[in-house]
């Protein structure tokens, strides 16, 4: 049943610190048997959970048989993944550090998996074999949240069972020393003018020293510097040494005073420096979403309320702008009643169990029932999906946000719904992502392709969630209503707010705000639906065929018709519009004898009107493939590439030659920060790698350094344009008639061959051009002639009367140096008849 946090009152930073025993899940069950059919007995939960516990068997070992020590397995080619010697993927790599990050990762989920034995044999292997002091560039956010966060959760975890008795009893802190000594190798990083810190650190040399490679970004993203807290303040705590704890808060500090006043949002990335926003995109998704996790859960785990004040001022102004149940849409700070973009990224997945940890259980099951009837549709969540549910990014590397929030909701509602839907994704991995090897990425959920990477949050958090969905708290090596979840499912303790010292200071109080019935209290499904054990479904009800899967066909006079509309890399209203096609929405078709219930059913659906309005597409707004063309020796043009286009920069339609030059790589080869190879890359065609920031970002860049031109390179390994369809590069949502060089998009496997061609021959010439201007197989000139028979009388003088073929050029409005090549060759084709005639043997 619900029921209050519990508190007492101290004098340190801000006021409150919560007393928390058994209350942060225990609150939130409520008994609640089937709705969406029988409750699952115990056979049957027992029978799942033995499933996963084989599948996680299955990853774990894969990954220790075949990869460590390396950071991460590669389960289609069966080995390790190690930086450097596989083909660089650009950020993603950076959370990769020579330190054995699966392992690391995954080192507490080993105890909640009753796997004790392997646990203390892990944490051994850990002790003795990895290392830090590599001279190698990582991600801070990811380092943070990974590799910090797993030795934290695992130390924990090695505390409990050594207190136990039974085993660990050799432990004597060594991985909290490790964490220390990480810790340490990370602040560096926070050598800011802001406090906000560098997106990217050297583990040896830090940020400033000249052997470092990095130091020159100026901008990271809301949640990268706004997701450190739980981390550093729990080691700060665990430690006894504060200023990992003080340098996080003031980033989160820096954060919440940059907000916009106006609306009390945030935007998506910001200068470290200066703290101006660099882009000002709103929503609860990539780049922002665990700062929000971290303002409610640095309440639960610290016991500031400062925090909880934060978070609730944002929640009301991401619940008053960017919830539009069941979507979460993008806006803009600044003016939020704007949508900033008509798609969704699958990230935003966690949000619902957020709001569940809020209290506010309706849009979360209004959400989730929406990431439900999408993962219906596709398998998996694609990484980004429109407003209309088709896929906008296909890619899934086996994320696990969707698993978490599923795994909230159970606990707060009690309804074996939530049983059903975590089996389904049990069933989904072992069907579409299990390999030999392990469990491979989805490269595109519209193919089912594989992608050869297993990334270490799926062991880290994606079997912790499934495991202890279908768990009771009797099956539990630790109550586990005695810690907090870190945004990468690493336990750390709730106890630390009251046994440890909290913060000395904390000058940045929050603007005041009217409080709503859950800012201050654990969630109650008694108090928001009283005598009501059906409310999970009712609310489900509204959302069951929202993308059509699984509705009965009703009798309708409307009929509707078939687009292959995912192979344009349009949405489908905007590719009707293009064709001149008006849309009318059903519901204003049906009359109200029909009720509002029918009404409610086509609420979204669009069919043709009966006399749509039609008008020809300007020939400007076609998708036209491009190629790439590699025209200096040994290539000479034999070698060329499909190329998708953008939808703005030059347009190569229009350009009657195509445009040259000679190809360089950007540095760094996302062109996410500053060019650092400006001077060589004036005048060059640039090389970019897709990912970590919007194509037009990048353009933007690439083209101030004096880039001529931009060939993206797609980040997702083995995709090739044979078998994934080309797609148009669309903008940021601002503006774009500043970009003005051409940009061509190759995937993976063509531009691989690309690059290896640079590496080899150092200068290499390419034309950029539409697929049908491309060298060398130019069309001929369409010439209208008519073969036909002369009739009998039509013959000339001289002519015999056999059949005779004969030539006729219609009259088409050329030029006069067409006429005259037709005209010639017309006169060449009538001295061939002529022959024909003389010697019919050889005709055919």
């Amino acid at each position: 049943m619900g029921g209050n946090w519990i508190r007492k009152e101290t004098n340190s930073c801000g006021g409150f610190v919560m007393a928390l025993a058994a209350v942060l899940f225990s609150c939130l069950v409520i008994g609640v048997t089937g709705q969406d059919g029988q409750a699952m007995t115990a056979e049957e939960k027992s029978k799942i959970r033995d499933q996963i516990l084989e599948m996680f068997d299955h990853a774990y070992n894969s990954y220790m048989d075949y990869a460590y020590p390396a950071d991460e397995l590669m389960p289609l080619s069966c080995r390790g993944r190690v930086r450097g010697l596989e083909p660089n993927r650009g950020d993603i790599d950076d959370s990769l550090g020579k330190f054995s990050l699966t392992l690391i990762d995954t080192l507490d989920t080993l105890v909640l998996l009753n796997k004790l034995d392997e646990f203390e044999e892990a944490v051994k292997k850990t002790v003795r074999d990895v290392k830090f002091d590599n001279d190698i560039v990582v991600s801070v956010f990811e380092t943070n949240i990974r590799v910090l966060g797993g030795l934290l959760g695992a130390h924990v975890m090695a505390d409990v069972l050594k207190q136990r008795g039974e085993r660990m009893q050799w432990y004597r802190d060594e991985l909290l020393h490790m964490a220390k000594e990480l810790g340490f190798r990370l602040l560096p990083a926070f050598n800011t003018t802001s406090g906000l810190p560098y997106p990217r650190v050297n583990l040896r040399y830090g940020v400033v020293s000249p052997l470092s490679r990095t130091g020159t970004e100026s901008d990271t993203c809301t949640a990268c510097a706004g997701t450190m807290i739980l981390e550093f303040a729990a080691l700060s705590r665990l430690s006894g040494d504060p200023i990992f704890e003080e340098n996080a808060r003031k980033a989160m500090d820096v954060l919440w005073e940059k907000r916009q006043r106006g609306s009390d949002l945030v935007g998506t990335v910001i200068n470290i420096h200066n703290g101006d926003w660099v882009r000002r995109d709103s929503g609860v998704g990539a780049g922002i979403d665990s700062y929000y996790e971290y303002l409610m859960k640095a309440y639960i785990l610290l016991g500031d309320k400062v925090y909880l004040n934060r978070f609730n001022t944002h929640y009301s102004a991401i619940m008053k702008y960017i919830s539009q149940p069941p979507l979460l849409l993008n806006v803009h700070m600044h003016n939020p009643t704007v949508n900033v973009r008509s798609w969704m990224d699958s990230l935003l997945a966690f949000f619902p169990g957020l709001q569940v940890l809020r209290g506010d259980l309706k849009p979360a099951i209004e959400t989730h029932e929406m990431l439900y009837q999408v993962t219906k549709q596709h398998n998996f969540l694609p990484e980004a999906f429109t407003t209309e549910f088709r896929v906008h990014w296909g890619q899934h590397p086996l994320r696990p946000e969707f698993a978490e929030s599923t795994y909230f909701l159970y606990k707060a509602t009690g309804d074996p719904y939530y049983l059903k839907v975590g089996q389904s994704i049990v069933e989904k991995l072992n069907t579409h992502a299990r390999v030999p090897c392990g469990f491979a990425a989805v490269q595109d959920v519209r193919t089912g392709t594989h992608e050869d990477r297993m990334d270490s949050f799926f062991l880290a958090e994606m079997f912790k969630y499934l495991y202890l969905l279908f768990s009771e708290k009797s099956q539990l090596p630790i109550n586990i209503d005695d810690y907090i979840f870190t945004t990468e499912a690493h336990l750390l303790p709730v106890s630390l707010s009251t046994t440890q010292p909290p913060c000395h200071t904390n000058n940045t109080e929050p603007q005041a705000h009217e409080d709503d019935l859950f800012s201050y209290s654990c969630p109650s499904a008694q108090t928001l639906f009283p005598n009501n054990p059906t409310f999970a479904k009712t609310i489900r009800d509204s959302y069951k065929y929202l993308t059509g899967v699984g509705r009965a066909q009703q009798a309708s006079s409307v009929r509707g018709i078939e687009l292959p509309l995912h192979d344009t890399g349009l949405e489908p209203v905007e590719f009707l519009k293009s064709m001149g096609i008006s849309l009318t929405p059903l519901t204003e078709l049906v009359s109200a004898s029909q009720g509002s219930a029918f009404q409610d059913s086509q609420k979204g659906v669009y069919k043709l009107k009966l006399v749509a309005e039609v008008s020809h597409t300007p020939e400007h707004e076609e998708v036209v493939p491009l190629i790439v063309q590699l025209i200096s020796p040994p290539f000479l043009g034999q070698t060329v590439f499909t190329a998708g286009p953008a939808k703005f920069g030059t347009d190569l339609t229009k350009q009657q030659h195509g445009v040259k030059g000679s190809i360089m790589k950007s540095v760094p080869y996302t062109a996410c920060g500053p060019i650092e190879n400006a001077v060589e890359l004036q005048g060059h065609i640039a090389l970019a790698l897709r990912g970590d920031c919007m194509f037009a970002a990048k353009a933007r860049r690439l083209q101030e350094a004096g880039a001529t031109g931009v060939i993206f390179i797609d980040h997702r390994e083995g995709s090739s344009s044979a078998d994934t369809p080309l797609f148009q590069m669309v903008g940021d949502g601002e503006p774009t008639d500043d970009i003005t060089v051409p940009l061509a998009f190759l995937f993976s496997k063509e531009g691989a061959t690309l690059t290896a061609a640079l590496e080899e021959h150092h200068n290499v010439d390419v034309l950029l051009l539409p697929k049908e201007k491309q060298l060398g197989k130019e069309k001929p000139e369409k010439l209208n002639i008519k073969f036909r028979l002369a009739k009998e009388g039509e013959l000339a003088e001289g002519e015999t009367e056999s059949t005779t073929i004969q030539l006729v050029l219609e009259q088409s409005e050329t030029d006069t140096e067409t006429n005259n090549e037709a005209a010639s060759l017309m006169r060449e084709n009538q001295e061939t008849c002529s022959s024909l005639q003389k010697d019919p043997e050889s005709s055919p």
